[in-house]
């Protein structure tokens, strides 16, 4: 089974193209996109990549779409393209969170990713009422990081949000990996791929877990 991945929520994107052999995706290929092209780049790119190896859309088994948390545009970018791909050719998708890409890219289980305004997207272990610890993503400042447990190892890959860790949790170690990319997200999505969990194309939204400015600000009243 042939698959395509895309990312286009953080800085720089990427698309790329694998095949599942056995449960496990081998990556095939992949190409960068400059961050704030995604809207015109990513579609080329795609074509690119499949014409490259030979592949046509109809055989692509699962789309890989990397749904969040990240810039708001370049989630919708991401997830308008992968839906479109999919209900077009009648393609299976299946979304992945990028801190969970983040997480399994440096095998640890807690990450962090820059959200601006002096926030970070965070994944963290939580203990849950059964007693078993449960995974949880949400958006978080010095303020809320201070009510948690500092962890003891945290997964990073830009400087924003290791700053902003280091000042609310001094003892944890920090590790620095390379940003999550498209094809990373093929081998984190491989075993569901494999399982044949996919999601409901027509329900799938973006992972924001935050606001965008037009639900924040788009009640306020301004006075002159």
């Amino acid at each position: 089974m042939y698959l395509l991945g895309i990312d286009t929520c953080g800085p720089s994107g990427s698309a790329a193209v694998g095949r599942l052999v056995a449960g496990v995706a081998e990556v095939i290929g992949q190409k960068e996109l400059a961050g704030r092209t995604y809207s015109s780049s990513l579609i080329p790119a795609i074509e690119e990549l499949l014409g490259g190896q030979g592949i046509r859309l109809s055989e692509i088994g699962c789309i890989v779409v990397v749904y969040g948390p990240g810039s708001f545009t370049g989630v919708r970018v991401g997830l308008s393209a992968a839906k479109g791909l999919a209900e077009g050719a009648g393609i299976p998708v299946n979304p992945v969170s990028r801190l969970e890409v983040l997480s399994a890219k440096a095998r640890i289980p807690v990450s962090a990713l820059d959200a601006h305004r002096h926030e970070v997207f965070l994944r963290i272990v939580e203990p849950r009422a059964t007693g078993a610890p449960g995974i949880r993503e949400l958006l978080a400042g010095v303020e809320d990081l201070a009510r948690f447990n500092p962890p003891s190892r945290i997964a990073v890959c830009d400087h924003p949000a290791a700053d902003l860790l280091q000042r609310a949790w001094p003892g944890a170690q920090l590790l620095q990996v390379d940003p999550p990319t498209a094809a990373d997200a093929l081998v984190v999505a491989a075993p569901a791929i494999a399982g044949a969990h996919f999601a409901d194309v027509a329900l799938l939204d973006g992972h924001y877990l935050r606001r965008s400015d037009a639900e924040i600000f788009g009640n306020v009243v301004v006075k002159s």
